[in-house]
């Protein structure tokens, strides 16, 4: 028996998809994710509030609703103070009650490297789970999170990015995509990923292939976080960035003359990044309408959808 091949696993392995979704009956399913990292800032509560929303966004991104935790911790319990697990805990726990979800236990082990994340499992009905499947030509793509998290945190490990830029970050990382995750599911977004280690342009190949279409990326219209672009000039930027842009070029077009940066922005790794949405350009302007009534500034419409391909690549204008 493979991996995939029981009847009641709807979403597995096919589509590199953002959680395990699960049959229980005719009306519910479980969403399942497990996500865990290393500091990508130095404060543990903060560091923990990121990873929390990071692991949760996981169960947004299906459209489903967050309702158990289990915490992940590896600690150099000899080296490190007690203090700094606790205060990553509590981060974390802030994140789960935020979600409307109940910490329910977690393991630990001894490990020279700090990395913490969470195990989180969902609810949702079978027939309104939203997976990255399902694109369709003359949908536009919504993006409800600002890009620059990876470019960002490494002019911070590198002592260089100033307070103000730091601050972006973190408010960015920290927000949870329940919002955006309850305007998907209000306007029946025809496909949704979150944006994360593979960047804005991994992430929405993934929607391409597993629909089969092919779409353009509108880079002025890109939300980015303060100091991304100067970073990139400077040649600040992450390892996962320039792993994404040798492994994700081949499926790109990029039109004569674009900005350099910006495709870098679009290639950059992403730590708790937004939700990529593909909607109908009707309820797209209404997503957006939305968000932003409850305070998001940083939801744009980036792309398009643009034709049917069992070869997909993202276009870059």
């Amino acid at each position: 028996m493979s991996i995939n091949s029981h009847p009641d696993l709807l979403v597995g392995l096919d589509n590199y998809d953002d959680s395990a979704v699960y049959q229980l009956s005719e009306d519910l399913a479980i969403v399942q994710s497990l996500d865990f990292f290393t500091p990508i800032v130095d404060d543990p509560y903060t560091f923990g509030q990121i990873t929390a929303a990071n692991a949760l966004s996981d169960i947004y991104a299906m459209g489903a609703t967050p309702k158990t935790a289990l915490n992940i911790v590896a600690f150099p319990i000899e080296t490190m103070d007690k203090s700094i697990l606790k205060d990553i805990l509590q981060g974390g726990i802030s994140k789960v009650e935020e979600a409307g979800a109940v910490l329910a236990g977690g393991h630990s082990v001894k490990d020279d490297e700090l990395k913490y994340g969470l195990s989180v499992t969902g609810i949702v009905h079978p027939q309104k789970m939203i997976s990255n499947k399902g694109a369709q030509p003359g949908d536009f793509l919504v993006l409800t999170k600002a890009l620059g998290t990876g470019i960002v945190a490494t002019a911070l490990k590198r002592k260089l990015a100033p307070a103000d830029q730091i601050d972006a970050m973190v408010k960015s990382m920290v927000q949870l995509n329940k919002g955006a995750s309850e305007a998907a599911v209000k306007y029946q977004v025809h496909a949704m990923t979150d944006v994360t280690g593979y960047g804005l342009v991994g992430h929405l190949l993934e929607m391409l292939r597993a629909s089969e279409v092919n779409a353009q990326i509108f880079t002025d219209k890109l939300p980015i976080l303060p100091g991304t672009i100067e970073w990139i000039k400077q040649k600040v930027v992450p390892g996962g960035l320039k792993t994404n842009y040798k492994f994700f070029r081949p499926f790109l077009d990029i039109a004569s003359g674009l900005d350099d940066t910006l495709v870098s922005v679009v290639v950059d790794a992403q730590t708790s990044g937004g939700l990529l949405m593909s909607a109908t350009p009707k309820d797209a302007e209404s997503i957006i309408e939305h968000l932003q009534a409850q305070g998001d500034d940083q939801c744009r419409i980036v792309g398009e959808i643009s034709d049917r391909s069992p070869n997909p690549k993202v276009t870059l204008i």
